[in-house]
């Protein structure tokens, strides 16, 4: 039997946990149709109200819900909210059965009960996260034997300069430094604990690869970028990768990777298309 195929008549139902910088870029893309086999049909935020008056001028207006009750209307749930939300929407949408297309992964890391969860109730977690270079690859290289995964992140000092853990170290970033300065080594594990809720890259890269242990991370205080710089060497059986990503941040929030947006976009046009690009 063929797969149901969604379409402008039978489109995928998408909700949105989150409305704040990433959710207010998609929402208009979405209801006005950019990918016909998909609809926008409701949304969530920390303030209803807030989403409520934000979203007004969507055609076609969608819901605005508790984000546990988004599951009960939607066929994916995009997480867009925070490393403090994450866990309650993906409980909600996974016991429901259904797709978290999550962009807060770092959290994951802390709460890895949650791939039992999708198990156990049929439930997708997909992970978008377009400020890692590579991620399909690197699956394709762990199929033939990774030996080792090392990512360098380099970060400009406005991100870094409240962190808990940079401070607990001694840094302080509140004027840039004249130079690169390393304030991070160890596993993914370790750095996804260390920085919550700026580190998603680190879990994203260990779930595509060997896993949160044997990733090895650097992260750096960078005061002459402009975004987020990641680099990451793969030492496979079949290949050798060495990869980059220069991240032009959002200009509605600079901690936000510009392409964390058409990251979600590209993942949900891949759920109904014809055609998929990738292993």
């Amino acid at each position: 039997m063929a797969a149901l195929r969604h379409t402008r008549d039978n489109p995928l139902r998408v909700a949105l946990a989150g409305f704040g910088n990433v959710g207010r870029q998609l929402a208009p893309r979405l209801a006005a149709g950019e990918i016909p086999q998909v609809r926008l049909v409701a949304i969530s935020a920390a303030d209803l109200d807030r989403a409520r008056a934000a979203s007004a001028g969507l055609d076609p207006r969608p819901l605005v819900l508790p984000a546990a009750e988004l599951p009960a209307h939607a066929d994916v749930v995009v997480e867009c909210a925070t490393y403090d939300a994450f866990p309650e929407i993906a409980r909600a949408t996974l016991t429901a059965g259904k797709t978290l297309l999550a962009v807060s992964v770092g959290a994951l890391a802390a709460n890895l009960d949650l791939i039992d969860l999708a198990e156990r109730y049929g439930g997708v977690i997909q992970i978008a996260n377009g400020a890692m270079p590579g991620l399909d690859e690197i699956r394709c290289a762990r199929e033939a034997g990774i030996g080792t995964v090392t990512l360098a992140s380099r970060i400009r000092p406005d991100s870094l300069a409240k962190e808990p853990y940079v401070r607990a170290q001694g840094f302080d970033f509140a004027a840039p430094p004249k130079a690169p300065v390393r304030v991070f080594q160890g596993t993914a594990r370790e750095a996804a604990a260390a920085f919550p809720r700026h580190f998603n890259v680190a879990v994203a890269l260990s779930l595509a690869g060997i896993g949160l242990d044997r990733t090895r991370i650097e992260v750096w205080c960078d005061p002459d970028i402009p975004g987020a710089i990641h680099h990451v060497e793969v030492e496979s059986e079949a290949v050798r990768l060495d990869m980059t990503a220069h991240n032009r941040p959002s200009p509605a929030n600079r901690n936000t990777s510009r392409i964390v947006a058409p990251s979600i976009l590209a993942a949900l046009r891949n759920m109904v298309s014809p055609i998929r690009v990738g292993s």
